[in-house]
């Protein structure tokens, strides 16, 4: 069986890729952390980690391992906070956590309706992007989080469940002035010379790719990270924008804004949730995440 505590060592040097380190972390000696590590080998039957030039770094197997760690960790404050809310009187809690633009349009009409049916409940929002926000509900620092990837396989992060919630199509915004206006529809291939304002760095990196596609390089006016700041720069005539439509403004005021046609990139929304920890709060904003896409209004910008 492996020795739980030995999986807490394993964490240790994985988050920090070193020996020392996480020796000093745990108050133990390098040479017993390493003896411990040396244990968990011998129990499983294969390395967990491997020394390089950057430091101490986990294999395939460590990976799983670590992995698994989370999941019981995650799984044991559960249990704390049931064990809490059958002991006290304290108010039940739920923790979200979501990416910037779907804790704008999204999220806000969900929690209403979700509050005027769990009144009491004890709601905490935690604002981060797909990548930080699986390890914190894998950790059980988070009941659920709202995500979404581009094109290709949705996230099947060990021990966490995903389930879709909508496709979030995207658009190309414009200055009201641009020689496009009036457009409902814009290929990438005819953008070429444009220059761009980003709203999210992957949102670039998308760009380059179909870019590249279509035969031209992206001239890039600005690289931010807020979709509605990145609106305000094409409003103010300093390029072009490429916005997911949950992510558009809904001041259309100096602005245009045309669906990209194929081929080019698609943002897909969805929910993760900890596999076994699903419970009557967690179902109840999933159910209330659902009714609240499928009758979301578009925005006035993707109605021009």
């Amino acid at each position: 069986m492996i020795d739980t505590r030995r999986l807490q060592i394993l964490t240790e040097v994985a988050r920090h890729g070193s020996f020392n380190r996480a020796a000093a972390e745990l108050r133990l000696t390098p040479s017993a952390v390493s003896q411990q590590i040396a244990a968990l080998e011998r129990t499983i039957g294969t390395p967990v980690v491997r020394r390089s030039t950057r430091g101490v770094e986990l294999t395939e197997a460590g990976r799983v391992l670590t992995e698994t760690a989370a999941t019981i960790s995650a799984e044991l404050l559960t249990a704390e906070r049931e064990i809490e809310r059958l002991t006290t009187t304290r108010p039940e809690r739920l923790t979200v956590a979501t990416f910037t633009s779907g804790g704008q349009r999204i999220l806000p009409h969900a929690l209403t309706r979700f509050a005027g049916d769990h009144p009491g409940v004890e709601l905490t929002v935690i604002e981060s992007e797909p990548e930080d926000s699986i390890p914190v509900v894998r950790a059980g620092a988070a009941d659920l989080a709202l995500i979404y990837h581009f094109d290709g396989q949705p996230p099947s992060p060990s021990g966490l469940d995903y389930e879709p919630l909508l496709d979030d199509p995207m658009w190309i915004v414009l200055p009201a002035g641009h020689r496009f206006a009036g457009r409902t529809g814009l290929a990438i291939a005819e953008l070429a010379g444009e220059r761009w304002v980003h709203g999210c760095l992957s949102v670039g990196e998308m760009l380059d790719h179909y870019a590249a596609m279509a035969g031209f390089e992206v001239l890039t006016a600005c690289r931010g990270t807020d979709y509605q700041f990145a609106q305000s720069l094409v409003r103010a005539g300093v390029g072009i924008a490429m916005i997911p439509e949950v992510a558009l403004t809904t001041d259309p005021a100096g602005l245009t804004a045309a669906r990209l046609v194929p081929p080019g990139p698609c943002r897909h929304v969805g929910v993760v949730t900890a596999r076994r920890r699903t419970g009557p709060l967690v179902t109840g904003l999933l159910r209330t995440l659902r009714e609240t896409v499928s009758a979301l209004p578009a925005t006035p910008l993707a109605t021009t």
